[in-house]
Parts: structure tokens; sequence; C-alpha cells
């Protein structure tokens, strides 16, 4: 008898691993196309630097972390690069990506989150999605945004419009980074 249960076990066994196999099949097979480039899993690093070796720059110098954003944990908005910087602790990005700006800008200066919506109509009709507001200049309402359905188009130069677009990804990060109160630096 004991020889017939283990091979029921073994039989049990060899099933539940077949439905995982296909499970995790179906998994990879329906992920997300924005999902499905994940990026590649982080490299082991040695505890020390290498002797003489300093801080780590990035590989692309026009992505680096401008002068003169301030310190600690912020959003850093560049109007010249249209570019954002998510920093973290001891000025450490999180993450860096390319804006679209809105016709309205602010100033260059330090300001706050005052709202976030998660998802609304935006001033030129587009629905968006994650909405971080930061700002207002002469009436309009100036702030991070992502289309719903993932245009960055030019802005009408005609209309006053006061958001800043991002792909949705990067609109993802910024809400997740950026609640109120948050720092925002905004620099030339």
């Amino acid at each position: 008898m004991a020889r017939s249960s283990s091979g029921f076990v073994a039989g049990l066994t060899a099933a539940a691993l077949a439905a995982v196999g296909f499970l995790a099949y179906q998994a990879s097979a329906n992920v997300p196309a924005d999902l499905s480039a994940a990026s590649p899993a982080p490299a082991a690093s040695p505890s020390a630097p290498a002797p003489g070796a300093g801080p780590k720059k990035p590989a692309d110098p026009a992505q680096a972390l401008p002068k003169q954003s301030g310190s600690g944990v912020r959003v850093v908005y560049s109007l010249g690069e249209r570019r954002v910087w998510l920093v973290g602790a001891k000025d450490t990005v999180t993450r860096t990506f390319a804006v679209m700006p809105s016709t309205v800008g602010p100033a260059p200066g330090t300001y706050s989150v005052t709202s976030r919506s998660g998802s609304v109509a935006g001033s030129d009709g587009v629905r968006i999605e994650h909405v971080v507001r930061f700002a207002t200049v002469d009436g309009v309402t100036v702030g991070f945004s992502a289309a719903v359905d993932g245009s960055l188009p030019t802005p009408d130069p005609s209309r006053r419009t006061g958001g800043i677009r991002m792909k949705r990804a990067d609109g993802d990060a910024m809400w997740t980074f950026a609640t109120v109160s948050s720092k925002v630096v905004v620099v030339p």
C-alpha cells in the first residue's frame, strides 16, 4: 500500500508543476506591451568602489541633475531642457524623463505640490491622469500630468494651458513620488 500512495503523491506533484508552468506561461503571454520590456535585473555591485573610482556619472551627461537645483527630496523641472528629475535622499536621482511643456510656465523657483487629481479633463480638453499641481501663473494652474491616450502633442500656442505632459509610465512615477506638499524646484 505504501508504494501506491507514493506513486499517487508523485503524480499529484507532477500535475501541480505542470499547472504552475502553464499558468506562468499564460501570465507572461498576457503582459501588456508597456510592461513586457521590463528593465533588466540589477547587477551585483561591489561593496566598495574600486580604488580611484569617484561617484558614478550618468551615461548621458545631458540627463545629469542640473546644478543649483536645490537639495533634499524634490522634483526638479528644467524649463530649457524640458526634463524632470525625481530626486530622493542624498541627491539620488530615482528617475528622469522628458516632458512637453505647457504654453504657460512657472518662473524659476521653489514650489510645493498644492493638489492632485487622479483623472480629469485637461484645459486642452484631453483626458488626463495623475495630475500634480504646484503653481498658478496669471490665473492658470500649472502641473504635471499624463494623457490617458498616451499622447504628447505640442500645445496649441494660441491657448493658455498649464499642463506639463509626460508619458503615462512617467506620470505613474510622478504620482507615487510627488504627494501634496512635496518640493518642486523649477530651474531655467
